[in-house]
C-alpha cells in the first residue's frame, strides 16, 4: 500500500514539475499568432498587444505548392483518382495483349505497353523534342532544294540553247554545201 501511494505522489509531483512551463505560458495571457507568408508579402502586424505574430518568410514559387512534408508521400491516401480507376480497370484482365501472366498470351500486351508509355513519355518530354528538331532540319533542307532546283533548271536550258545553235549551224552549212560538195561529218562535241 505504501508503494502504490509513494508511487501516486510521485506522479503528481513529476506532474506538476513537468506542466510549469506551460503554466507559465498561459499565465502571462500572451498569444501567438504564426503565420508563413510568401515572396515580398509584409507581416501583418499584431491586432492587440497581448498578441504576438511570428511569420516565416518562403520563396514565391512555394505559395501553390503542395506543402513540403506531403509532397513526397508514397500513401494510397495521396494517389490520384485517375491512377485509382485505370488500377481497377485492369484489375482481373487477362488473356491476349493484356500483359498478364495468366492465360495465353499474357505477356503479348507488354511490349505494346512499353511502346505506348515511351511515346507518352517522348511526346511530353520537356527537354528535347525531336519532333521538332526534325521538323527544322527539313524545313531548312527544302528551302535550299527550290534555289538549287532553280539553278540546275538555268544550267540545262543554257546547255539546250548551245546545243540547238551548233545543229542549226550544221543544218545551214549542209544546205549551203549540198549544192557544191559532199559534207564532211563534224564530230559533235560540247
Amino acid at each position: 500500500m505504501k508503494r502504490i501511494a509513494m508511487a501516486a505522489s510521485l506522479a503528481v509531483v513529476s506532474g506538476l514539475t513537468f506542466a510549469s512551463p506551460a503554466l507559465a505560458q498561459g499565465d502571462s495571457g500572451e498569444r501567438i499568432n504564426q503565420l508563413i507568408v510568401y515572396g515580398n508579402d509584409p507581416c501583418p502586424q499584431s491586432a492587440r498587444e497581448d498578441e504576438i505574430t511570428v511569420c516565416a518568410r518562403k520563396d514565391e514559387a512555394e505559395r501553390f505548392r503542395i506543402p513540403e512534408p506531403l509532397r513526397g508521400s508514397q500513401s494510397p491516401q495521396n494517389d490520384a483518382w485517375s491512377n485509382r480507376v485505370i488500377a481497377y480497370e485492369t484489375v482481373g484482365r487477362q488473356g491476349v495483349l493484356s500483359c498478364s501472366p495468366v492465360g495465353p498470351g499474357g505477356s503479348t500486351g507488354c511490349l505494346s505497353q512499353l511502346i505506348d508509355k515511351a511515346y507518352a513519355e517522348k511526346g511530353s518530354g520537356a527537354n528535347v523534342k525531336f519532333g521538332e528538331l526534325i521538323a527544322a532540319e527539313r524545313a531548312k533542307r527544302l528551302s535550299t532544294i527550290d534555289a538549287e532546283a532553280a539553278d540546275t533548271q538555268a544550267r540545262v536550258e543554257q546547255v539546250e540553247k548551245e546545243y540547238e545553235a551548233r545543229q542549226r549551224a550544221q543544218q545551214d552549212a549542209q544546205q549551203a554545201g549540198a549544192g557544191s560538195a559532199p559534207a564532211v561529218p563534224q564530230p559533235q562535241g560540247q
